[in-house]
């Protein structure tokens, strides 16, 4: 089971503090994180990786990135 963060219209910090919230819950062993901007995108992804997740898939929809990512 997966478990979605929308953090779409929220600016740096505050996606990448929502996804280690997430991580550190433990509730799902895939995430798909909501982002509107390059910054966060990055950002939310160094995070994770550094905390052992791999990032899969990243899709672009009219502006928005769903990062997909699971626990390594």
């Amino acid at each position: 089971m997966s478990t979605t963060i929308d953090a779409r219209g929220l600016s740096c910090p505050q996606p990448v503090l929502m996804t280690l919230d997430e991580i550190k819950a433990g509730r799902s062993n895939e995430i798909v994180v909501m982002v509107d901007n390059d910054a966060s995108k990055e950002n939310v992804s160094r995070a994770a990786t550094s905390r052992g997740w791999v990032v899969g898939e990243i899709d672009e929809k009219g502006g928005v990135f769903s990062l997909k990512i699971r626990k390594g």
